[in-house]
């Protein structure tokens, strides 16, 4: 799954409270890294259907990751990943992110992923919450389209929600058609007060094959 930026649309309605409470407690609940994390060194495996290989990762800030690896389209793709968990796992506070949209009540109160909250943003997203967690993420570009799922969360130390798996779903935003599949199982490791990444492992189906990947991260180095 990708990273992409997203701006704030024109308000067509007015901001809801009940939508902006609801996401204010999701957001709360979910575990990130503490203000003064400063970042981790890790040794790194990587494995594709069965064919493994070992480097290195800093991880400063999402901005700011190095990865070493011997291959560099592996390289290019570790990158990715790492830089995308630790943009998901960095400080920051609700009115920043999520909260500086405009949030609204989209209806389906009774869905089993909880209510549709939608945010006034430039990719048209849309939420739905329940217990106090995200459940499902969709968001729309020009050229792709997709839906996350997240269907398990640990509890770590701190009472926080961390996702630990969760499968996005790839679709055409003109007639939406799947395009891709890909299945995320993740684990962490609690290093002094902040819970790295220990291991993920992603399953996806591209040029008709399944592919199945893993990045094992070990010795976490606090920075």
């Amino acid at each position: 799954m990708e990273t992409y930026t997203r701006e704030e649309a024109k308000a067509e309605t007015a901001d809801n409270s009940k939508a902006r409470e609801l996401l204010r407690r999701a957001f709360e609940k979910t575990s990130r890294w503490p203000d003064n994390f400063g970042g981790f060194e890790a040794d790194l495996r990587i494995n594709v259907n069965g064919e493994e290989t070992s480097g290195k990762v800093t991880v400063k800030s999402s901005k700011e990751v190095e990865v070493s690896l011997p291959n560099e389209e592996l390289q290019q793709w570790a990158q990715g990943q790492i830089s995308m968990i630790a943009s998901h796992r960095g400080p920051r506070n609700f009115e920043e992110s999520d909260g500086k949209y405009n949030l609204s009540l989209a209806g389906e109160e009774n869905h089993p992923q909880g209510p549709r909250i939608s945010l006034g943003d430039s990719m048209g997203s849309t939420y739905r919450i329940k217990d106090d967690r995200i459940t499902q993420i969709n968001r729309k570009m020009p050229h792709v389209a997709f839906t996350i799922n997240v269907e398990d969360s640990a509890l770590t130390q701190d009472q926080k929600y961390l996702t630990t798996r969760y499968t996005v779903y790839y679709y055409s935003p003109k007639d939406g058609s799947l395009t891709n599949v890909e299945s995320f199982s993740d684990s962490h490791a609690r290093v002094g007060n902040a819970d790295l990444p220990a291991f993920r492992r992603i399953i996806s189906y591209e040029k008709g094959a399944t592919v199945t990947r893993t990045i094992t991260f070990e010795n976490h180095k606090p920075l």
